[in-house]
């Protein structure tokens, strides 16, 4: 087998079992980009929602420390607590991407609008260059009725458009989410998803 046949092998042998890490391997754009890491974020946010009961306990960074263990994958180096003008809950580097592929993460249990926009301003007026990709700002839901939750702060967000929002928010692939735009200091226009995660439950891990 020749070193072409041996690297066709290979590339197909990813398609077939790891199809999200071929796609971000291999995105030309930013789009295609954000596209293949949805698909690998949406499946990070079901395993924590799936194993709501068990993390019933986790504070904010402990959920965080499980999320990144969920998105790191070989070639995506995803950290906590980097520095980027202070201490960002989860840093997303895409490696060996020309240009250089980075996405900033801030991560609450959602206490009410006015607490994910705290977090909402820390993304965008601290962490933030411009450099980056497009930001995310993760809610950890442990309060019923996550879709009235979501509805409720989009409705707040397109009635005061903080932070120089451009416009109404956006729908976002993934469910309990949406997207919003905010004209930044680098004089550019930068998108922010908000993503839902269902933590809610009445049950409670026994105690050992």
């Amino acid at each position: 087998m020749s070193d072409n046949d041996s690297l066709f092998a290979l590339v197909e042998l990813m398609r077939k079992k790891a199809p999200e890490y071929l796609d971000l391997l291999t995105a030309t754009s930013d789009e295609k980009f954000e596209n293949a890491f949805e698909a690998l974020l949406e499946s990070a946010v079901s395993r924590l929602e799936q194993n709501k009961v068990n993390f019933a306990k986790l504070d904010e960074v402990g959920l965080s420390a499980v999320l990144a263990l969920s998105l790191s994958i070989p070639g995506l180096a995803v950290t906590q607590e980097a520095h980027s003008n202070g201490h960002v809950d989860i840093t997303i580097e895409a490696q060996h991407c020309v240009p250089a592929r980075r996405k900033l993460c801030e991560a609450k249990i959602y206490d009410g609008p006015v607490y994910h926009l705290k977090g909402l301003q820390q993304l965008l007026d601290r962490y933030t260059t411009g450099r980056e990709g497009r930001g995310l700002l993760i809610n950890y839901v442990r309060k019923r009725d996550i879709a009235g939750i979501v509805k409720g702060l989009r409705e707040k967000m397109d009635n005061d458009h903080p932070y120089q929002q451009q416009g109404k928010t956006a729908d976002h692939l993934l469910k309990w989410s949406f997207l919003s735009k905010h004209a930044h200091s680098c004089g550019e226009n930068l998108e922010v998803g908000h993503i839902g995660c269902n933590l809610y439950t009445e049950l409670m891990p026994k105690s050992t």
